[in-house]
């Protein structure tokens, strides 16, 4: 069974990366336009204050215009789990619930025997 007790088909379509966009509102960004391994390569820079600034800037030229994920149900060291594969990065996001208001996610990249690990909560908008 998938993550959420059902399995998924290639059929639904979510929204890749959500930020906040001020204090209110979340907004769904284009993970396609991200040049993937110039982040990875420089991750660190994106946890200082300037990035971050920069960052505001520019996520309206980054919003998507639509979903930009598939989720289907996908074995992940053998066992059945949520995957959300992106359109236009070679990425698949491995998901498995930790409790009710928190998943443990896994991010794979074609190419790169790396996994990396995140952890993501749930949020309810204002």
């Amino acid at each position: 069974l998938g993550w959420f007790g059902k399995r998924f088909n290639a059929d639904m379509r979510a929204d890749a990366l959500l930020f906040w966009s001020g204090k209110r509102r979340l907004i769904a960004l284009d993970p396609g336009i991200v040049p993937l391994r110039l982040a990875l390569r420089f991750h660190t820079i994106g946890r200082m204050r300037i990035a971050r600034n920069l960052f505001s800037h520019l996520q309206r030229g980054l919003r998507a215009k639509g979903p930009v994920a598939s989720l289907r149900t996908m074995p992940f060291s053998g066992v059945a789990s949520a995957a959300m594969l992106y359109d236009d990065q070679p990425i698949v996001d491995y998901f498995r619930r930790i409790d009710q208001h928190r998943i443990m996610g896994a991010m794979t990249i074609r190419g790169d025997e790396r996994i990396y690990f995140f952890e993501l909560k749930r949020v309810d908008e204002p």
